[in-house]
Parts: C-alpha cells; structure tokens; sequence
C-alpha cells in the first residue's frame, strides 16, 4: 500500500526521529524508502509506515553570518583570497554553495562527483585547478546497528578521496582540506589528512557548513593562524558537526591598492 502513498520527489520526515529532518525521497526500493536530506548532508532510508507527509513551504531558516571576514581595509590595501575547489556529490547542494561563494565574491570551482569516483575527481580537480582550498563532501550517515567493519555509508570514499590529495599536496598549510558529510567518522578524516573534517559526535552538519568553512578560510590572513574556534562557531552545529587543526588563512594581502 506504501506505493501509493508517497512518490520519488515527495517531502517527508521519519515519525521514529520525531520528524527532526525534512528529506526528499529519491528512490523507492520495493517496500523501502530512500533519503536524501533537503539542509543537511545526510542519506537515510525507511519504511512506508515511518514516513509523514511534509506540507509545509519552510524548510530552511539558516543564514550564516560571515560579514567580519568581508570587512577589509580597502582604502590602500588589496586583497586575494583564497581560490576554491568545491567537489559535491549532490548537485542542489552544490548549486546552493557556488551561490555562497558567488555572493561572497570568492574564485570557485564547482565539480559534481559520482562518488565512486570522488578520488580520481580530487586528484584532476587539484590538477587543473591548483586550488588553495579543496571541499570534499555529499552524503555520508553512521549506522549505529551495524555489526560490520564499516558503519558509514561514505566515510571511506571521502578518507580516499583525502589521501589522493595529500599525495598531490603534503602540507597542510599549501592546500586546506575540508572533508565528510552527515555523521561522517571525524578521526579517520583528520588522520587521512583533512584540516577540517566532520563529524566529531557524528552528528548531521548544514548544506552551507563545508563552504562556510571555506569561506572564512578564504578571508584569513596567510600569514597569521585562524582563530578555529571562532570559524566554527560559523557553522550551524558548531564543533559537535565540524571540528579541525590551526592552521594559517590563504589570503594575501597586497600594497598600495
């Protein structure tokens, strides 16, 4: 009877999460839903009797607020932030960020990745466009029942998908990583080599989180440390969704203007 009450594309929530999340259904696998979160990073599935129909128009409210990484000194000084590399393996997230970084007025590539492929895609984003700043994410989700090694859904596509780049750049400092998704196994990022990663109580993370990142990333001084506290507190779940290393910003800062 399920097939006849929802639809691929429908809005629900799951009843057994107190409809927490808004997701779109994606595909419907005999009796089994699958999710794809509409704000947050993250794939689910469930069965028809777990689903509620959402009907409401709001579905996000979150407006990041990154204006003190804008406010420069212009009257003498200029100024180049940061270039960026945003590889996504959902294409509406990846629209949402480029409008981000667009609004921002960053220099950002956007590269929609299969996910099977995210390694190889990393190493020719990196090729072709020497970034200062790589975004690796999509979806990822934590299956706490699982009695398997592996309890994440994408986890290990992003830890590849790192390692491929540190081989291209070793310094943490030359290229910033920023990697994982929903839930996504925060230590085996960080030890992969990414300098931001999620999720430390794997916990969901925003659509914007990654590029929020990026963007404060991209306005910091390239000879000074970040304030890392400060730059995830940026976030909408702050250091419980995202957690990283000090490093130096990637912005040069020029004179006369």
């Amino acid at each position: 009877m399920g097939d006849y009450m929802f639809e691929v594309g429908d809005l629900v929530t799951r009843k057994s999460y107190d409809n927490d999340v808004v997701f779109k259904i994606i595909r419907i696998d005999k009796d089994n839903y699958i999710l794809m979160g509409t704000t947050i990073r993250l794939m689910a599935d469930a069965p028809v009797e777990d689903l509620n129909k959402y009907n409401s128009d709001k579905v996000d409210d979150f407006s990041p607020e990154i204006e003190e990484y804008r406010k420069l000194e212009r009257d003498s000084y200029f100024y180049l932030p940061g270039k960026i590399v945003h590889i996504d393996m959902d294409d509406l997230f990846l629209e949402r960020c480029m409008k981000f970084y667009k609004k921002n007025k960053l220099k950002a590539y956007g590269i929609l990745s299969e996910g099977d492929n995210l390694a190889n895609d990393t190493l020719e984003a990196i090729k072709n466009y020497n970034p200062d700043i790589i975004v690796i994410t999509g979806h990822d989700s934590f299956y706490r029942k699982h009695k398997s090694d592996d309890k994440y859904m994408n986890t290990s596509k992003f830890v590849e998908a790192v390692k491929a780049a540190r081989k291209c750049e070793s310094s943490h400092e030359k290229l910033i990583i920023i990697a994982g998704a929903c839930q996504s196994n925060y230590e085996e990022l960080i030890k992969a080599g990414a300098n931001f990663a999620s999720s430390p109580k794997r916990i969901n993370i925003h659509a914007l989180d990654p590029a929020i990142i990026a963007t404060c990333i991209a306005f910091s001084d390239k000879n000074n440390n970040i304030d890392l506290i400060k730059i995830l507190d940026k976030t909408k779940y702050g250091s419980d969704g995202i957690g990283g290393i000090i490093t130096k910003g990637t912005m040069y800062i020029g004179y006369p203007r």
